[in-house]
Parts: structure tokens; C-alpha cells; sequence
């Protein structure tokens, strides 16, 4: 015999499960310091643009 589920205690659960990952995500997102948002930008933006700087560019479609 199955067990006696309660869907309102479930909604509840998964609500705060999903609420729990959205936190955890704005916390990634916004609970740094502004100056080290910028830096971390200007560190990847450096990055790509020394990949670029390093890309053959082959004339035969490469």
C-alpha cells in the first residue's frame, strides 16, 4: 500500500528548494565588491583579447 503524500508539504519543499538555488545563484552574482566585479570583467575582457591577439588566421577557410 502507498503512503499518504501531503501536495501542499511537496509545492512547499520544491518552492523552497527553487528559492534556495535562485539565492544561491544572486549571491555569486551580487555579494562580491563592486572593484572585484570590475576586475574579474577586465581580467576575462584582457584574456579574450589576448586569445584573439594568438589566433592564426588561415586564408585557405580555416
Amino acid at each position: 500500500m502507498a503512503d499518504v503524500v501531503n501536495l501542499r508539504a511537496v509545492r512547499k519543499r520544491a518552492s523552497h528548494a527553487q528559492d534556495e538555488t535562485r539565492a544561491s545563484a544572486n549571491r555569486l552574482a551580487y555579494g562580491r565588491p563592486k572593484h572585484l566585479r570590475d576586475c574579474e570583467a577586465a581580467q576575462q575582457k584582457q584574456a579574450a583579447r589576448s586569445l584573439d591577439q594568438h589566433r592564426i588566421e588561415g586564408g585557405d577557410g580555416q
